[in-house]
């Protein structure tokens, strides 16, 4: 047995725990707390294998599945930022780089170089597969708004052009699911769960 090796990859694992210490901004949909990254990360990782049908292009499931359970592993140290502050996204992808060489770097070197590059690969929403999971990761922020009468949307005066600008590129990995987000967006501005007009 390979002593070093097995150290290296509980110690990430143990490591990968505090994920589920990161808030996020939105809420759950059946209860009033906020939603951690393990759970949108979980979530996402589900909603891969009920909506696959819906990618643009057909897709290698595992390779999205890979990246919606590693793309938010950085949050650890970069914190989780929120989509619409222009502020604290200045910086966000240095900060996030220098987290995912720390953490991602407690692994064997080869699983190291795996989980990093699917970590880039998802950030760069090149490869139909990125572009699936990005779609995915833009839906379920969307559906807990929704669903939550926008309790997130309004608290920090989102408007619906903010919410359209931010997630049109959904469009890319899914046709189908960019159709029913616009939908969503235009029912959320009817009951008032959303602000209308233009970005802040």
């Amino acid at each position: 047995m390979n002593t070093e090796r097995l150290h290296r990859q509980i110690a990430f694992i143990l490591e990968i725990d505090r994920l589920k210490s990161v808030l996020r901004r939105t809420y759950l949909v059946n209860d009033p707390r906020h939603e951690n990254s393990a759970e949108h990360s979980w979530h996402l990782a589900m909603m891969t294998l009920v909506l696959a049908e819906h990618a643009t292009i057909e897709v290698d499931l595992l390779a999205v599945l890979k990246m919606l359970l590693v793309h938010d592993i950085v949050e650890i140290d970069a914190g989780d930022t929120y989509c619409y502050d222009a502020a604290g996204n200045d910086g966000k992808a240095a900060r996030e780089e220098l987290a995912a060489q720390r953490i991602f770097g407690l692994l064997p070197d080869d699983q190291s170089a795996e989980l990093h590059a699917l970590w880039t690969q998802f950030e760069a929403r090149e490869t139909p597969e990125a572009k699936f999971a990005a779609a995915l990761d833009r839906l379920m922020p969307i559906l807990h708004n929704y669903h939550t009468q926008g309790r997130s949307w309004l608290a920090h005066g989102i408007t619906s052009a903010q919410v359209t600008e931010r997630n049109r590129h959904a469009g890319e990995g899914s046709e189908t699911l960019w159709a029913y987000v616009e939908e969503i967006i235009a029912d959320a501005v009817k009951q008032g769960y959303l602000t209308e007009g233009g970005s802040k």
